[in-house]
């Protein structure tokens, strides 16, 4: 029963440690130059409304969390 509790635990820290990373990223994502503003970023405009397409910032993030999960990886199965 223990052994059931500590992965509960284990899984708890987890998602807050995943968490508390998101909530930096929401609060530095202001201040990153570029961030949202790439070219390749489809913003279309009307009179009362506005559509924002992050195309190229979503490739950009996706290829970075990418190269961080597998670096991570990596450096797991090399213990």
């Amino acid at each position: 029963m223990s052994m059931e509790l500590s992965a509960v635990g284990r899984s708890l820290v987890g998602i807050g440690v995943v968490l508390v990373l998101i909530g930096l990223a929401l609060m530095v994502g202001g201040r990153i130059p570029l961030l949202g503003r790439l070219p390749g970023d489809i913003q279309i405009r009307g009179e009362h409304w506005s559509i924002y397409a992050p195309i190229a910032t979503s490739i950009v993030l996706s290829v970075a969390l990418t190269l961080v999960v597998s670096l991570v990886g990596w450096l797991a199965t090399r213990r």
